[in-house]
Order: structure tokens, then sequence, then C-alpha cells
């Protein structure tokens, strides 16, 4: 690993990844090579994970061409210098931003999104002009393998795919100038620990329970036909997906008959489990995942095909339930009901805070209350998980669910090092900042700093 460190900060110091033409010329260039393996990866995910093409488009294959075609776009544009005012203390004065590469950037992604989770970010490093580290998951050697493929266009003093497992295992300990993580707490926990002793600069996505709120006022049947969505997406293993659901008790009968209904019919047919519904990644995930269904509250599904789980709906929850312990990640639908809303909020304000937040409910002030009193990585109104779609709005965690953000321009600032730049004139020197110290100059500062 330290030989391919070597070679990529050798390469980085050439400074020719500084060049934004360059960058966009990478760019096009990877968007021409995925386009290229198109049809290997949907092979890939189809026997990864039972991934079927239009899910693969929708929330892998489709997001990245979106980051790439507005970083395309737009790079120029945020690369640019920016010119800032500056203020009578430094007269007469000109102040920059300047964006600049970190340098070498580790990008470890999960298995979840195989695809998506390592090129999302690869595509804001290219963007920043840093020479990249890949490390795709292990638990999707199909996706692993055409990833390689995709990035076998570059040298590898520029970005470098790591598969083999002693590379794999010096990874936390290896020195990078940043580092994009996404997957587990415990994981996250063990890589700050290794990089403390460097102070390596991170952005971390994690997850947690990310609640769903279902108000008295909901429209009630769209409000379970997209939880529905957003809950089995992936099979439920998706960091932003509901983990669980709230419904005001008023609403509650009609809610889970309209959830019925769309399970029926998005994962079924007719009696049998839909052949294209995603599978759980392994034996381990799917024992852990059965073991959080009490049979006493099963309201429907539970039956396990094969490798797969089918969707799942419990009820008569309460937070001390084993399936309210720790995040779910799969497709188990956990509802809870609720009479005072204000009370559930001081609960989840009151826990980790989650990745995401969902609130249902057509109300002012109650929506205002939920967007800013209450804390969580990022969420939406009256609908799940799209808020990560929209590349104008950052993506990320906050405290336990994660560190910092990107998507879209987030995505060039993140992988940048903001730069400050005081230029001053030679033409003329204020001497109030010069000893001695005099009277006017104490009454000159005062007025300046408005004491």
């Amino acid at each position: 690993m330290l030989d391919i460190i070597e070679k990529q900060r050798k390469y980085f110091n050439t400074r020719e990844t500084y060049d934004v033409n360059f960058r966009i010329l990478q760019l096009k260039r990877l968007k021409l090579q995925i386009s290229a393996y198109y049809k290997q990866l949907i092979t890939a995910m189809q026997k990864d994970l039972n991934k079927g093409e239009f899910d693969t488009i929708s929330t892998e294959i489709g997001l990245v061409f979106n980051e790439i075609n507005f970083m395309v776009k737009n790079l120029k544009k945020l690369a640019k210098p920016k010119k800032v005012k500056t203020s009578i203390i430094n007269f007469p004065s000109k102040g920059y931003k300047i964006y600049e590469p970190y340098g070498i950037v580790l990008v470890a992604s999960p298995w979840n999104y195989p695809f998506q989770l390592a090129f999302m970010p690869l595509v804001g490093a290219i963007a920043g002009g840093n020479t990249v580290v890949v490390k795709p998951s292990r638990s999707t050697p199909s996706v692993t393998s055409v990833i390689k493929k995709i990035l076998s266009v570059f040298d590898d003093d520029y970005i470098y795919v790591v598969t083999k497992e002693e590379e794999i295992n010096q990874l936390f300990d290896t020195k990078f100038d940043f580092i994009f993580y996404t997957g587990s707490k415990d994981k996250a926990e063990e890589l700050m620990q290794k990089q403390s002793k460097y102070l390596t600069p991170m952005i971390l996505e994690l997850g947690g329970k990310s609640p769903c709120i279902v108000d008295k006022d909901a429209n009630v049947d769209l409000s379970a036909k997209r939880i529905v969505w957003g809950k089995y997406l992936n099979a439920g293993q998706t960091c932003v997906a509901p983990d669980y659901v709230l419904v005001h008790s008023s609403i509650k009968d009609s809610f889970l008959e309209s959830v019925k209904k769309y399970i029926q019919k998005f994962y079924y047919v007719g009696e049998e489990l839909s052949e294209d519904f995603v599978k759980i990644i392994n034996k381990t995930s799917l024992e852990r995942l059965q073991g959080l269904i009490e049979p006493t509250k099963l309201f429907m599904g539970g039956n396990v095909y094969k490798d797969k789980l089918e969707p799942t709906v419990l009820i008569d929850i309460t937070r001390e339930d084993k399936v309210m312990q720790g995040e779910i990640f799969g497709p188990i639908m956990p509802i809870l009901t609720f009479d005072d809303l204000d009370k559930e909020l001081e609960i989840i304000n009151s826990l980790n805070t989650p990745l995401a937040l969902y609130y249902f409910g057509k109300d002012k002030e109650t929506i205002y209350k939920i967007k800013n009193f209450v804390q969580y990585g990022g969420g939406c109104i009256n609908d799940v998980v799209m808020h990560l779609t929209e590349k104008r709005l950052p993506f990320g965690g906050l405290g336990s669910s994660g560190v910092g953000s990107y998507h879209g321009a987030k995505s060039f600032y993140s992988f940048s090092h903001e730069k400050s730049v005081l230029q001053k004139s030679v033409k003329m020197d204020i001497g109030i900042k010069y000893p001695p110290i005099t009277k006017t100059k104490k009454s000159i500062t005062k007025k300046i700093f408005k004491i």
C-alpha cells in the first residue's frame, strides 16, 4: 500500500490534477467507461444483490451520471477563486478564497449501493483535483470486479482500486490527506481512532434509526404508498430508509390497510414474492433480521425465501422491543402509534441523531417545527428518501449518523481545501497597528471595532 501512496504522492506533486480542464477530461473519461461497462454492471448487480436493471439505473448509475454531468457543466465556475471584500482594518487590500486539492483521498464504500456509493464520492474527489484510492466492498465481488475494470483506464498513480486482502488490512493505518467513508458506526470509530495520529480530515456517512412520522392530517393512502416504496427499496438495506413509522393512533387502521395494499401491489405477483425483490446480502444479516421479528406482533410478512426476507410489518411496537434497539437495515417495518407529537419529538431529540427524518402532514406550524427544531441529517416532508436525489441539496449525517456532507456543489467544496489569501497593497501602509500605542490609536481602534 505504501508503494501506491508514494506513486500517487509523486504524481500529485506534478500539479497536473490542479488543472480544471484536466479534471473535466477525467470526468468525461469516467462517464464513457461506465457506459462501456453498462451491461456488465447490470449483470453484476443482479448476481450480487438480485437488483434489476431499473433499480440499478435509478439508484446507482443514474445518480452517478447526474453528478458527473453537474460537475462537467459547473466545475470551472466552482473552482474559480472567489474575491471577497476586506475590512478597513486591512485597507488597502484584496481577499481571495482559493480552492485547492487535499492530495491523496481514500474512498471506502459499502455493499448496499456498491456502485453509487463508490462513484459519487469519487466524482467529487476527481472534481477537487485529488488522486484517489478506492476501496469497494468485499461483500459484492461481482460489482467490485466491474468497478476495477471501469477504473482501469486510469493509471494507478492517479486512481487505484484496492482489492488485495493485505492492502485492505493496511488502509486504516495508512496516512491519507482526506478520507471519505460510508459504512457502520463501529468501523467509523475504528477509522477515526487509527487516523487520529495523522489528524486526517474526513467525511463519514453512517446511518441510524431514521423515524417516519405520519400525523393525523396526512394523506393516509399517499403516505403509505411513498413509505412502502422507501422502506422496501433495496430490501430495506438503505441508510436513509424509514427505520420505523410513528403513526397517529386515529389513523392507524387505515394506514395499515394502505400499507398492506401497496406491499401486495409493488412486491408480489399473486401470492408469490416478486422475483426481482432484492436479496439480503448474506446469511448472517438474514439471521439477524429474523431475530428481530416477534411472531406475536407480526402484521404481515416474516417469511424467508432462500436469501430473501419478504416485506414485513410489525405492529403494537414499543421503544423497548428488540427491533427498536438498533438500525434495522432490512425489510422490516415496525409501526408505533402516538397521540402527542411534541412528546415524540422530545424523545427523538434525546436519542442519537438520525441520518434522516420524514414527516407526513399538512399543518404549517408543525412542519415549521419539524424543519427547524428537530435534529437530523436531512429529510423530507411528505416523502421519503428523495432528498438525496437533489444535487442542490447536500447530503450527510450529524453526530452519530455522520460527519460532513456531499452531492453536487457540496461535493466539490468537501473535496477541496478552501484557502484564504489576503493580498495587501505596498503603495501605502496604515500605521495604527504598530507601536508605540498612543491615545489617538486607542480611540480609533475602539471606533473600528465599535467598542
